[in-house]
């Protein structure tokens, strides 16, 4: 019933808000009827920054909705309901009864698949109680469906980098200022570390509203201390553990999650903010898996890692976090790569230069605009790295349990979040 709903409506990107503004008029307004939201933009870290945010919250006791895209495996991971403990992913029945009653109200007219799965998610959060909603931007921000908010409690803008080009302006600053887009007047803005240009268009931004910045490095930061992350603030020096998802750049999300917060909720106590750090979780960013079908398949011993980064400046983070873990734990790396043919692959790839000892390429199942196998090894072997070809995943695999190995290797399945997808299907562990 699901997927007749999606084929409905074209997943072509159209960035616009009237569409959006038409619809949940004529569904009632649900975007004014909902819990205080937390609208988050940005180019890399949105998803793990939401994560940590809805975490600590749950932990001091929140009903937290949460918005996000894409998903991975079932598309009811973009709908998350709030409840006492731990939020719930939307059930079938709830989000066939929420498309119906925005196909009824749209009555025909023209809109996409991402605005009206976001006015029916609208719908469903303005149907629930909850403390607090978790926005995601979809694509840029300012023309994006979920900009529909007149009065966030908050806005939080991640790194920005190059993103969607085709859409969103082939400069920094361009880029930018879509994403700026969001931050709106008499709602704080949070900001992380960002490129000059980037920086510039979040502070024009919020000049014109007249709103104030919060910018990370300067207003707040964090550190690892001998194993700790140490937050400090202009209240506030606070010793937490350091976040269950690995990678230093996890450090620098959990900073702008918990200056958000602190604004947020005000109440929030240390106690929660050291057990959402450490209980919080996000599919596919640096995903450890260790059960499932094709952890079965890896050489014995062998470590398994799934990122869905897949452009230059996720290239450069995972590359970085990759190179810590050979640090503490040194291993070959062996990368298993797709991505899609519009994503800068030869800039994501250059930063393992030097770290990965090889390449398998792997295609994308379902993706027409998957880049091609060979093409993706090409890419590789200009980046320095030995590169070859799979049919997928579990042959790749097959091939490196075939080998004799001095020291068993840390393998990484990288490039899209649409392959990342893929692997936890395969895998039989989806998101829950």
């Amino acid at each position: 019933m699901l997927e007749r709903f999606l084929s409905l409506h074209p997943r072509k990107i159209d960035l616009s808000l009237g569409r959006t503004f038409d619809l949940l008029a004529k569904l009632g307004h649900p975007e004014q009827k909902l819990p205080p939201v937390i609208h988050v933009a940005g180019t890399n870290g949105k998803g793990s920054t939401v994560a940590l945010m809805r975490a600590i919250l749950e932990a001091a006791g929140k009903s937290v909705h949460v918005y996000t895209s894409p998903h991975l495996v079932h598309f009811h991971e973009r709908i998350r309901l709030g409840q006492k403990g731990r939020g719930r992913l939307v059930t079938e029945s709830e989000l066939v009864d929420a498309f119906a009653r925005c196909e009824a109200a749209n009555a025909g007219a023209p809109v996409t698949m991402f605005e009206i799965t976001t006015a029916a998610a609208l719908l469903l959060f303005s149907e629930h109680k909850a403390d607090y909603l978790l926005l995601e931007v979809g694509l840029g921000g300012r023309y994006d469906s979920t900009n529909v908010i007149d009065h966030p409690l908050a806005s939080v803008i991640t790194p920005i980098s190059m993103d969607h080009p085709e859409f969103l302006g082939t400069t920094i600053a361009q880029i930018a200022s879509a994403k700026a887009g969001i931050i709106k007047a008499r709602a704080p803005v949070f900001v992380a570390a960002q490129l000059d240009d980037a920086l510039l268009e979040c502070e024009r931004e919020a000049r014109l509203t007249g709103t104030s910045i919060t910018l990370a490095g300067r207003d707040f930061s964090a550190r690892e201390e001998n194993g700790r992350l140490i937050y400090e603030d202009a209240q506030a020096l606070l010793d937490l553990p350091l976040p269950r998802l690995p990678g230093r750049h996890q450090i620098d999300n959990a900073a702008l999650a918990i200056a958000c917060l602190r604004h947020c909720a005000p109440d929030l106590t240390h106690e929660a903010m050291a057990h959402g750090l450490s209980q919080a979780e996000w599919p596919a960013r640096l995903q450890n898996l260790t059960r499932g079908a094709l952890v079965d398949l890896t050489p014995a011993g062998a470590e398994l890692w799934l990122d869905g980064a897949h452009n230059e400046a996720g290239g450069r983070v995972l590359s970085d976090a990759m190179a810590q873990f050979e640090e503490r734990h040194p291993r070959p790396l062996v990368l298993l790569c797709g991505s899609l043919a519009t994503k800068d692959t030869g800039g994501f790839l250059r930063h393992f230069s030097g770290l990965a000892q090889e390449l398998i390429a792997l295609p994308i199942p379902g993706e027409h605009v998957a880049r091609d196998a060979a093409d993706m090894a090409s890419l590789a072997q200009a980046a320095g790295i030995p590169s070859s070809v799979a049919g997928s995943v579990a042959e790749a695999l097959d091939t490196l349990r075939a080998r004799t190995w001095p020291v068993v290797p840390r393998i990484l399945i990288c490039g899209s979040l649409y392959l990342a997808g893929e692997i936890l299907k395969a895998n039989g562990t989806p998101p829950d």
